[in-house]
């Protein structure tokens, strides 16, 4: 399967910084899925990682973990997903990234993508959505601060839609 990986920690300016590699398919354990990769988004952590991180010699680091996808195939414990499902993830640090044809994933971390946006919207939440989510809820606790809530949400086009989903995921904000 292509992929897109690095080597060595080098500057973005050196040639060998990021390699078109070839690396065997990956295969799903028990609550993995397997998803056919149809879009990513890059963040500052790939930036930091690929920068500082060297992989163990000889072998090659993925990087990426927002992901929108097909599942192509499903472990076998696997309950919250089929093939043929569209999904959005911020995978996990510990494992390969996403910048690949397929990647696999926890079934645990991924969500069914709203069928209101394109792969390419889809890839471009997941870990600033997060990180949002984090700093809202779990470092300000606005649900404990009489003070208003004001949120700004920056998808682009589908702004509302975003906001109306997350808000979605928690009962005690408005919907």
């Amino acid at each position: 399967m292509k992929a897109v990986g690095y080597k060595r920690a080098l500057p973005i300016s050196d040639p060998e910084s990021l390699l078109d590699v070839l690396l065997p398919e990956p295969v799903p354990e028990p609550h993995d899925l397997l998803v056919d990769i149809k879009a990513v988004s890059v963040n500052p952590v790939d930036t930091k990682v690929r920068s500082s991180t060297n992989p163990p010699s000889g072998e090659v680091k993925v990087l990426g973990w927002d992901a929108a996808g097909i599942v192509r195939d499903v472990g076998g414990e696997v309950t919250l997903f089929r093939p043929g499902d569209r999904v959005w993830y911020a995978g996990s640090i510990a494992r390969a990234g996403t910048n690949s044809e397929r990647h696999v994933v926890d079934e645990r971390i991924a969500g069914k993508m709203p069928a209101s946006l394109t792969f390419v919207q889809a890839a471009a939440l997941p870990l600033t959505s997060l990180t949002a989510w984090e700093l809202l809820f779990d470092r300000l606790q606005v649900l404990q601060n009489p003070l208003p809530l004001a949120i700004n949400c920056w998808s682009s086009a589908h702004r509302e839609e975003s906001a109306r989903f997350w808000f979605s995921l928690h009962e005690n904000l408005p919907t």
